[in-house]
């Protein structure tokens, strides 16, 4: 049988016909020697038919489908031109070796051409990737390498593509810059409190922020100087008049020492700076909000902005924090906990990063590890809907977010919360009275979810009417009396009806003792019991007569004598 080869180079796609395949036995160590000496290798392949590419863009689209295992109608057109032409009635003689088992299946479904993909295969396509500027004569020195750096940079570029407004990575780099900027100001701030404590050592019990302090300082600069003219702008600095009037009272009889000129200019220098980190921590916290809403509305919504923001940068992306189980996600930021717990076999951590979420503070101590539990399934849904869904919206987080709070005041107070299932269809009506494009796919949950309710319901209504509009039997737990159930005793009543009701056909006052009507069993006096016969007539089954009745009797008091 023959073999062909396909390759698919940067410039285009090439046909190679494989020579002496059967001297050789398919042996790979054979071909693996004769890969590198181009003598002994042009002896087993050779250059069959070469289709370049029309442009770069070109080259891009075909990789594209091939990377996707997808063929091309130009390698459709290519594969039909130079390979032998298939006849339905006939077994092909031939197959065709590709590098990739996706394409050779579609080539083989759409064309009905016999593909191959196996070491043996891999081995040649390695030698003809190795000498294929030797099999094509027109090709100019460099001209393979400019076109391979130049598809795989346009291949890559593709490949990363995204959309500016929801890059992930800026949300990192802006909490991890948040949390940073948090601990490089509290610093400085006690620093400053420090330093400026020499001249004014009584200003840091009467303000107690940070940011306030040092604006404070800055204003004051020399405490000497300080009057009660500059209570009222004092007073817009503090907010409050009363504290500007205790600051300058206190200035009059403070204990701190004079500084110098340079020291002083030192000290205000170093808490404008304070303040003017300050000021860009609350506009990098701003950025961050707007980030979040554009990236994962509903997650914001839901567990807040800053805690969503270190959930994504301690998964690494929005993407692995959606592939998350709600498990992981609950216990994201306590690996050390976690590990500890595992080796010293002690308990585990309940809760990572979204202790810092008001949840789990305003739960009780005895149900903070059922809300993060809960939570944490939230959150999972949450960033799930916000990664994978087109449409941008904060309405699933809003509704998520009501759950949460149901959930806190049953554990407080019992009130029952509402279904899961409810809420979602609430949330999808919601977008779509506000006009929001719903997905396919949460149209189909939406179809999915009303089809299941319209059969619970049925079901609901078949189990009270039962299939014929009839009341069914609901197995109840039976009480006991005197030793029997209520259920045997609704059966020992039938029994007795069913017996009169025979007595009367037979033209007796009383049913006989010795006949079970329910089982269709005759009991003897001696205990057993005998099967009655029936009688077959054309309206069906009838029961025995009074006649044989009696004489069966004689029989039994006979047999008893």
């Amino acid at each position: 049988m023959a073999l062909y080869l396909l390759y698919e180079s940067a410039s285009g796609y090439a046909l190679f016909l494989g020579h002496g395949i059967d001297e050789i036995g398919q042996n790979t160590e054979a071909v693996r020697s004769s890969v590198l000496d181009l003598n002994r290798f042009g002896k087993v392949v050779k250059l069959l038919a070469f289709n370049p590419f029309d442009s770069a863009l070109d080259a891009l689209n075909q990789v594209n489908a091939v990377s996707e295992g997808l063929m091309t109608e130009e390698l459709r057109n290519f594969l039909a031109l130079n390979l032998p032409k298939i006849k339905e009635s006939k077994k092909p003689k031939f197959s065709v070796g590709v590098s990739e088992p996706k394409i050779g299946s579609h080539i083989f479904e759409e064309t009905k051409i016999p593909c191959q993909s196996n070491e043996f295969v891999l081995e040649l396509l390695r030698g003809v990737r190795l000498h294929f500027d030797r099999f094509i004569k027109d090709l100019k020195p460099g001209d393979l390498e400019k076109a391979q750096l130049g598809l795989g940079h346009s291949y890559s570029r593709a490949k990363v593509k995204f959309n500016v407004n929801r890059v992930d990575n800026m949300v990192i780099q802006a909490i991890f810059l948040l949390d940073t900027l948090d601990k490089d100001i509290n610093s400085f701030s006690m620093r400053v409190r420090e330093w400026y404590s020499w001249h004014f050592p009584e200003l840091v019990k009467i303000v107690n922020d940070n940011y306030l302090y040092a604006k404070v300082s800055k204003f004051v600069e020399d405490k000497s100087q300080l009057s009660e003219d500059k209570i009222p702008a004092l007073a817009d600095i503090v907010g409050d008049e009363d504290k500007a009037k205790e600051i300058v009272e206190a200035s009059k009889s403070s204990m701190g020492q004079d500084l110098s000129p340079i020291d002083l200019i030192n000290v205000q220098q170093f808490a404008q700076r304070v303040m003017d980190l300050s000021e860009y921590r609350k506009k990098l916290y701003d950025y961050l909000v707007t980030k979040m809403n554009d990236i994962a509305p509903n997650l914001a919504a839901l567990i807040g902005e800053v805690v969503g923001a270190r959930l994504i940068s301690h998964a690494g992306s929005l993407t692995n924090l959606a592939k998350c189980p709600s498990s992981t996600l609950q216990i994201l930021g306590a690996e050390k906990a976690l590990f500890r717990a595992l080796k010293t076999r002690g308990n585990t951590p309940k809760y990572g990063l979204i202790f810092h979420s008001s949840f789990i503070g305003r739960a009780s101590a005895k149900n903070k590890g059922r809300m993060a539990r809960y939570l944490a399934n939230k959150c999972s849904i949450a960033s799930r809907i916000d990664c994978f869904s087109e449409t941008s919206t904060t309405v699933f987080g809003e509704k998520l977010r009501g759950q949460v709070e149901e959930r806190l005041d049953f554990y407080d107070k019992g009130v029952a919360p509402c279904k899961n299932i409810d809420v979602m269809k609430a949330a999808i009506e919601s977008i779509q009275n506000k006009g929001g494009a719903v997905t396919e796919d949460d149209g189909e949950k939406n179809e999915n979810t009303e089809v299941s309710a319209k059969k619970s319901k049925k079901r609901k209504s078949k189990g009270e009417n039962g299939v014929n509009g009839e009341p069914m039997d609901v197995e109840e737990p039976q009480a006991v009396t005197n030793g029997l159930t209520s259920k045997e005793q609704e059966m020992e009543k039938k029994k007795k009806e069913e017996k009169r009701k025979l007595a009367q056909e037979l033209g007796q006052t009383e049913a006989p003792d010795n006949l079970d009507g329910v089982n269709g069993f005759v009991q003897e006096q001696d205990g057993t019991t005998k099967k009655k016969k029936k009688n077959k007539d054309v309206d069906g089954e009838d029961l025995q007569t009074a006649s044989e009745v009696k004489k069966k009797k004689k029989k039994s008091k006979g047999e008893d004598d």
